[in-house]
């Protein structure tokens, strides 16, 4: 059950006081706004930042998950599929492309990006201005922006600590189901009234949001705020599928083939990472991974650990006890 006694916390780092002190260690709040905590046992001390930025990561390594077009570089290298693309500069650069691209499904994204900040996915991209705003979108984040090949399928977070997958999920965009009677305006409202949801990642889950993407995205669908849906009708908000925007987390652990687990392992491993989230398109969960069939749309440096231990849908994972495993506690 959710009840998270470290008011002002993310709840990812205060999972992580409470499993520590379930093991007696030691814990100081050091820097409680930035998630910032020092784990002492007899003569060893660790300090952590947001739950999984720790001693076991170098710091170059985050920087390479941070820059993405760096990562599919590192990836690539490795045998590991990566969506194709290009990177540019300028918006006006990107519009000198918008024709090759026009008709295809595809992203963009700043090429330095974490949480899904500044990202933007078009199915048949026609819109030109609608284009433009998801660049300059993503210009707000980086000075440069990558517009990438979508890849189909479904995508799953695998979650890396040490050598091995500890949790995954299938994350399903910001959503409401219709009753018939209801807008979607007021559905939301009833959603976002679960305790689970709040703001600012110290509830296992975000609050639905109706802003300009949403917005938009409902109109691309012939919807409005207005719209009732039909009874048993669902309804999505957004085309990403970040908690951080009010998506649904279904876990995935036992359901994924050994396979895929190691790709995400050697991916980790290719970034020097042991503690990565990595974000896999995924169409057939039945089929041995190829080069067709599955992509690495990014690697995380610093992903969450409440959504493997309070998913929307599934079993605690305790990834909280796997970080506490691998720092030796």
């Amino acid at each position: 059950m959710f009840n998270n006694q470290n008011d002002g916390l993310e709840l990812s780092t205060a999972m992580l006081i409470d499993a520590a002190k379930q093991r007696g260690i030691t814990v100081e709040i050091l820097d409680a706004e930035d998630n910032f905590i020092r784990l002492t046992k007899g003569n060893k001390s660790e300090y952590i930042k947001q739950a999984t930025r720790t001693s076991a990561d170098t710091y170059i390594t985050p920087l390479i998950m941070e820059n993405k077009e760096v990562t599919k570089l590192v990836l690539r290298e490795k045998g590991i599929n990566v969506p194709a693309g290009i990177r540019v500069k300028s918006a006006t650069e990107a519009m000198a492309h918008f024709e090759n691209f026009r008709g295809r499904d595809v992203v963009v994204k700043p090429k330095s990006t974490n949480f899904g900040l500044g990202i933007e996915m078009f199915k048949n991209l026609q819109c030109a201005s609608c284009f433009q705003q998801a660049v300059v979108k993503a210009f707000e984040h980086d000075t440069a922006v990558l517009i990438e090949e979508f890849v189909p399928g479904k995508e799953y977070r695998f979650l890396v600590i040490g050598d091995a997958v500890v949790g995954i999920l299938h994350r399903v965009p910001a959503n409401v189901v219709g009753d018939g009677v209801h807008s979607i305006a007021a559905l939301v409202a009833e959603k976002n009234r679960s305790p689970l949801r709040g703001k600012g990642y110290v509830t296992p889950l975000e609050k639905l949001r109706l802003e300009t993407t949403e917005i938009a995205f409902l109109s691309e669908q012939s919807k409005s705020l207005a719209t009732i849906p039909a009874a048993g009708e669902t309804v999505y908000l957004r085309e990403n599928s970040n908690i951080s925007t009010g998506g649904d987390s279904i876990d995935f652990t036992d359901a994924i083939i050994d396979d895929y687990k190691a790709i995400a392992v050697k991916a980790a491993q290719a970034v020097g990472a042991k503690i990565c989230g990595a974000d896999i398109i995924i169409k057939d969960l039945k089929a041995k991974p190829d080069k067709t069939n599955y992509s690495i749309i990014e690697l995380n440096f610093n992903p969450a650990l409440h959504i493997h231990n309070y998913p929307f849908v599934g079993e605690n994972r305790h990834v909280d006890d796997k970080v506490l495993d691998l720092l030796g506690f």
